[in-house]
């Protein structure tokens, strides 16, 4: 059974850093790019970040780039999203994604940056 657990959630103020972290099971880990998705409140999901199998290269948006940093370890099998200059519009839900025969979604997990 495929499962995407993820962790670290939580507030944090402007300005501030959270390190959140996927762990995954029930699939070859080594094969699949790895992705991080959110959704802000009363907003539709929008990619954050991936990074590809193997190689590990790294692709952000544009909202993002140079404040996050995801990062996998193939000996854990988890991905992790670092997250620094944390901002209010980076509240949201964050979900760890991968597609394997179909679209596999972990629970999620909350983020709140506010003051």
């Amino acid at each position: 059974e495929v499962q995407l657990v993820e962790s670290g959630g939580g507030l944090v103020q402007p300005g501030g850093s959270l390190r959140l972290s996927c762990a995954a099971s029930g699939f070859s880990f080594d094969d699949y790019d790895m992705t991080w998705v959110r959704q802000a409140p009363g907003k539709g999901l929008e990619w954050v970040a991936s990074i590809s199998s193997y190689r590990s290269t790294e692709h952000y948006a544009e909202s993002v780039k140079g404040r996050f940093t995801i990062s996998r370890d193939y000996v854990k099998n988890t991905v992790t999203l670092q997250m620094n200059s944390a901002k209010v519009e980076d509240t949201a839900v964050y979900y760890c994604n991968y597609r394997g025969d179909r679209n596999y979604w972990g629970q999620g997990t909350q983020v709140t940056v506010s003051s």
